[in-house]
């Protein structure tokens, strides 16, 4: 069967005096997907002190689990999160469905698709 998961890696770059904020505001967006969103099958966020940067890695069950955090958590924080920080690249890992490209295209997103072409796994 083929893998359905889809990984999203991004970034996000705090403006001046902004580092704190853009913290709580991802802190929330975890929160929120791990109550209300069961198709989100991890969050790991990573922040780089020397550039303000937050690294994000999302792991969804399929497309209809990204589907369910484009259209309710991260649209619901992406406006607040546009006043304080600089969105992008964001990078789709896997088979992502066309009107879910487009969504995030429709967001202004920097985004590459890439379905898997190879690798292993232990």
């Amino acid at each position: 069967m083929k893998n359905q998961e889809i990984t999203v890696v991004y970034k996000w770059t705090a403006n001046p005096g902004k580092t704190d904020e853009l913290k709580a505001i991802y802190k929330e967006v975890e929160k929120q997907m791990n109550e209300t969103e069961p198709g989100a099958l991890k969050v790991d966020c990573y922040f780089d002190e020397s550039n303000d940067v937050l690294i994000v890695s999302d792991l969804f069950k399929d497309g209809a689990a990204l589907g369910q955090h484009l259209s309710t958590t991260a649209a619901g924080h992406f406006p607040s999160l546009l006043q304080i920080a600089q969105p992008g690249p964001f990078l789709f890992l896997g088979d992502v469905p066309e009107e879910l490209k487009q969504a995030a295209i429709g967001m202004g997103l920097d985004a590459t698709f890439a379905p898997l072409a190879f690798g292993f796994e232990r």
